[in-house]
């Protein structure tokens, strides 16, 4: 394969990815669905070869399964999984953050400070689902956390950790939180992001980990749902 051939697949790999990820995402592609080539070929546009290259990478993000015999299916959701899930990013998350707050330099404050004020100003909620936060909210809390933690010199470390969280997001998009505690539209929530922000900012790793800590915390009692008539 010649060197523009190459890199021509390459893009073609990264927009079927992106487009598959979006997909997932947004519960177009519902958790445990099967995701057959020819569907897939057909819905995309794409060849098998691309459709594969794309769905072994959302594999190592944790949105796709792979089983022998039975092929390609979106992330099922479970409790199990989520507690278990919760725990690990719980306990790296805390550990790169130190390590972002140690490693960080001025364009790390700058990127996460803009991060920071997108994540302010985005629409939390749908008036209409209040709820369930809007698809740019999830994506402005993301970014901020991603920007967080980019900090961190060790990219194997926040690889790791990014992909651990990349997983998070499919929970969070299917899920709804427990009576009695933070809905994306509760103050609370950007109160606890505020404190994190001003924590990292003032380089204070032990006042940063507790306040990211509380935050994963919210998230643990997230419940999942994946009826139909979502």
């Amino acid at each position: 394969m010649t060197t523009s051939a190459t890199a021509a697949k390459r893009t073609r790999t990264d927009d079927v990815h992106a487009r598959l990820r979006a997909d997932i995402l947004s519960g177009d592609l519902r958790p445990a669905q099967q995701l057959r080539f020819r569907d897939l070929g057909a819905r995309y546009d794409a060849s098998v070869g691309v459709i594969r290259e794309a769905l072994i990478r959302l594999t190592e993000q944790g949105l796709v399964r792979s089983e022998p015999r039975h092929g390609f299916q979106v992330t099922p959701l479970t409790d199990a999984a989520y507690a278990e899930l919760t725990e690990a990013r719980t306990e790296l998350e805390a550990l790169v953050l130190r390590r972002a707050i140690t490693d960080g330099d001025l364009a790390w404050e700058s990127r996460l400070v803009a991060a920071h004020h997108r994540f302010c100003q985005t629409p939390r909620t749908d008036p209409a689902d209040p709820e369930r936060p809007t698809a740019e909210w999830l994506d402005a809390h993301t970014e901020f956390h991603i920007a967080l933690l980019n900090g961190c010199a060790n990219r194997r470390l926040l690889t790791v950790a990014s992909t651990l969280r990349e997983e998070t997001e499919l929970y969070r998009r299917w899920s709804r939180p427990a009576p009695g505690f933070a809905a994306p539209a509760d103050p609370a929530l950007l109160d606890e992001h505020n404190a994190l922000l001003n924590a990292a900012l003032a380089r204070d790793a032990d006042r940063a980990e507790a306040a990211l800590r509380a935050l994963i915390g919210l998230s643990r009692i997230l419940q999942v749902d994946t009826g139909s008539g979502e």
